[in-house]
């Protein structure tokens, strides 16, 4: 029979364990992703993975379903942001930062059902069609943040919340990418 102190001693030892292999799993996705793709900077992504919600006992696969849903979840948190300046500082917005906004909110409607489908195909691992959908998301954001440098000095609203959908999708795009080559 094993001792209570020895059964403690073993599930402090093995969480540890589990803790320490999910750190170097994260950071040596972060690091390829990072060395991967230039817009996906080392910290960002171990920090936001670390974050997440079932990160301890990810394997890769699981860091790239992870990585999708903070991206859903960072998108539909936009879209709400984006909701709520057109509604309560209409009257603050000049007509072009209006006329911006209801783009970026048009662009991340449409782009809902892009991350949708990129982990509808992620978990069926159908990596390409994942991609394209990762990829379209990343065009969204980067054509949102555009539309605001159409005026000169125009200012983004939503600079930071588009980087950081742009990287989450990079991230994802870069597990996909691993996990393509791990199947070829």
């Amino acid at each position: 029979m094993i001792s209570p102190s020895s059964f403690l001693s073993l599930f402090i030892f093995s969480s540890l364990f589990i803790s320490i292999h999910a750190k170097t799993l994260i950071h040596s996705t972060c690091e390829i992703c990072s060395e991967q793709d230039p817009f996906v900077t080392f910290r960002f992504c171990t920090t936001s993975l670390q974050a997440a919600s079932g990160s301890r006992h990810a394997d890769i696969k699981e860091l790239g379903k992870i990585s999708i849903k903070l991206t859903y979840d960072n998108m539909t948190d936009t879209r709400s942001y984006i909701k709520k300046l057109l509604k309560n500082d209409i009257e603050k917005l000049s007509s072009y930062l209006k006329l911006r906004l209801d783009d970026c909110l048009d662009l991340y409607k449409d782009s809902i059902s892009d991350i949708k489908d990129a982990m509808r195909y992620y978990s069926s691992k159908r990596y390409y069609e994942a991609s394209l959908h990762l990829s379209s998301i990343m065009d969204a954001t980067t054509t949102c943040d555009d539309g605001f440098k159409e005026k000169r000095l125009g200012i983004s609203l939503l600079t930071k919340r588009n980087n950081a959908t742009f990287e989450l999708a990079a991230i994802g795009l870069s597990i996909v990418r691993i996990l393509q080559i791990d199947n070829n």
